[in-house]
């Protein structure tokens, strides 16, 4: 282990990657320390000690590590970028513009990559007023929210979101590994002492429950790392020319093609009716409907309804995301090119039909998989004494670390391996 450290901080283009990734997610975490000018830290104290726990306002907490409770900038993390990943997803199969350019290789993601970024600006803005609207509501005077005072925490809020974004593409050009998950990454794992330290402090009828969820999730640490590594490989036979005999290779298929793209989907999804029952609860007409989503969806008590819809939410978009990304027929045709066929298949057609079909059972399995997965934290939230705010991760945060660790792993140790090589030539 310290030899392959030593090797990698005397790999100067890697340490100067690790040093500059580093010193971001610090900033970061500077970020969501830094509460919004004007806020009131009595009301805002009182509220985090009296607040009941609500819905979405965990799944923020757990997303951005300390930023809900310190009412800071960085206030809604990176929700409206996800959101707006999702809606420009949605709209490549929709639309035939956006379908074309996400075939266009590394040009046209970047082009979608603008979007995003177009489009999360006034969805940070929207998201924004919703948010200090909802908590005003809950009886959390913070801010001032009546028109215009409301305009400048809007902007602060927005210009934080924003911030972390552009923060988490620079991650990914200057740094090392994937930006917007290393930063994900970095809030989840940031609320980790809080968790264990309030556990121990609150003892009682808690430390049973919490030491035997301890246990299951070193269980399901090793269950996710072996299966985001499991892939299935398709023989492949390339022609030679030079010999009669062909050159033999394989093709992997990752079990877990979507990562954690599908839980982060999700979880944007369930917390839009959570949002939107704090809106209708205060008109007479909707105060039944606000009531029904209070109660069946609320993930700090999750109904079986809720737990239905987060599994069957975690597999529908295992199968879309992958289904936007997974091109067979472009597949088969680039192996095809390069004068490659699966053996007993006929290049063309047939070989797209049989990447397509692996690539969906792979999916059926990688989807109910990673349900499982999510939804075990919130059977222990519902049939123990343990909240959400106990567990020490989620099960989707727990596919997420696993998810960034590995991914990182393999780019240092794809850069250690492309330094040497320099060496060599």
């Amino acid at each position: 282990m310290l030899t392959y450290l030593r090797q990698i901080w005397h790999t100067e283009d890697l340490r100067k990657r690790i040093l500059i990734t580093v010193f971001i997610l610090t900033l970061y975490r500077l970020l969501a320390h830094t509460p919004i000018p004007g806020a009131d830290p009595f009301a805002l104290k009182q509220f985090l000690t009296n607040r009941e726990a609500g819905g979405f306002l965990g799944v923020f907490a757990a997303l951005t590590g300390g930023a809900v409770d310190n009412f800071s900038i960085a206030l809604l993390g990176l929700s409206p970028y996800i959101n707006a990943s999702i809606i420009i997803q949605l709209c490549t199969v929709i639309f035939p513009k956006l379908e074309a350019l996400s075939k266009e290789g590394v040009q046209g993601q970047q082009e979608l990559n603008r979007y995003m970024r177009y489009l999360s600006v006034p969805l940070a803005f929207l998201q924004s007023y919703g948010f200090l609207l909802i908590l005003a509501q809950g009886g959390a005077n913070i801010v001032d929210t009546t028109f215009p005072g409301v305009l400048l925490p809007m902007i602060f809020v927005t210009t934080g979101s924003l911030l972390i974004m552009w923060l988490g593409e620079l991650i990914t050009e200057k740094g090392i590994g994937n930006g917007i998950s290393l930063i994900i990454f970095a809030g989840i794992v940031a609320s980790i002492p809080a968790s264990i330290s309030s556990m121990f402090l609150a003892g009682g009828d808690k430390l049973g429950p919490f030491y035997f969820f301890a246990l299951v999730s070193v269980g399901l640490l090793i269950a996710v790392v072996l299966f985001t590594d499991a892939h299935r490989a398709l023989p492949l036979t390339y022609a030679n020319q030079g010999s009669g005999r062909g050159v033999q290779g394989t093709l992997p298929i990752r079990l877990n093609q979507a990562g954690m793209i599908p839980i982060l989907f999700a979880i944007s999804l369930l917390t839009f009716p959570t949002i939107l029952a704090q809106f209708m609860v205060t008109s007479p007409r909707f105060e039944s409907v606000a009531q029904f989503i209070t109660i069946y969806m609320n993930p700090q008590t999750p109904s079986y309804a809720y737990i239905g819809m987060y599994f069957a939410l975690v597999v529908a978009f295992t199968f879309f995301y992958v289904s936007v990304t997974f091109k067979p027929h472009d597949l088969a045709e680039t192996i095809q090119k390069r004068g490659g066929f699966i053996p007993g298949v006929r290049p063309g057609p047939q070989t797209a039909k049989v990447l397509e079909q692996t690539s969906l059972r792979l999916n059926l399995w990688g989807g109910l998989f990673l349900g499982v997965v999510a939804v075990i934290p919130l059977f222990f939230t519902k049939f123990s004494t343990l909240s959400s705010s106990d567990l020490i991760l989620s099960g989707s945060g727990l596919i997420i670390i696993v998810g960034v660790v590995m991914e990182l792993i393999r780019q240092v140790n794809a850069q250690m391996l492309a330094h040497d090589y320099e060496k060599l030539v």
